[in-house]
């Protein structure tokens, strides 16, 4: 910018104007103003430097502005993620209300399969395996049986003659997921 000055000090004196004087026209008004040369010359400089601290500016406003937005969103994913643990958190509370309903429809005595109260007991966990269903929990399948440290935990290692090492012998505790993400694993019993 300040090239500019120079630049028009140089026309000026190309025009043969004098150099102590030159005429400006006044943006709006018809008369001419006479100031030095010199003077033209310095606030041609003045604009220059004026023009590089609004562009200083500028950019230091398009910077903050962008690091704000970041900001925003870093802040709004942290959000996301902790409503989701907090989210997973009551639903591995349920899931515990859930293997202890499943136990006791499993350990139901005969004699009562068919009364009021068991089938009851058996409503009771439909709503509530929907419930979490609907929630977007799954139970963790065993493809072929295999030990998957990733989805399973193991809580014992037993030699079994019949069954190749690696291989799940029984889910003591199913394990579910919402998406990819682990709830809780599955507890197995794993052949050695």
């Amino acid at each position: 910018m300040a090239d500019k000055a120079k630049k028009k000090k140089e026309e000026l004196e190309e025009e043969n104007i004098s150099s102590s004087a030159a005429e400006i026209p006044v943006q709006g008004e018809t008369e001419m103003v006479t100031i030095p040369l010199k003077d033209y010359a310095d606030q041609l400089e003045k604009i220059d430097d004026l023009q590089n601290k609004a562009d200083q500016f500028s950019d230091g406003w398009q910077r903050e502005r962008a690091e704000f937005s970041n900001y925003r969103k870093r802040i709004e994913r942290d959000e996301e993620v902790n409503r989701q643990a907090s989210r997973i958190e009551i639903l591995r509370k349920y899931l515990d209300i859930h293997d202890d309903i499943d136990l006791a429809v499993k350990n139901m005595p005969d004699h009562v399969h068919d009364d009021a109260w068991s089938n009851g007991i058996l409503l009771i966990q439909q709503k509530l395996a929907n419930l979490l269903a609907s929630q977007g929990l799954e139970p963790i399948t065993s493809e072929n049986g295999e030990f998957n440290p990733d989805i399973h935990e193991a809580i014992s290692l037993e030699e079994i003659p019949d069954v190749e090492s690696g291989k799940i012998i029984e889910i003591v505790q199913q394990g579910y997921k919402i998406g990819d993400r682990v709830v809780r694993p599955s507890r197995v019993r794993v052949a050695k």
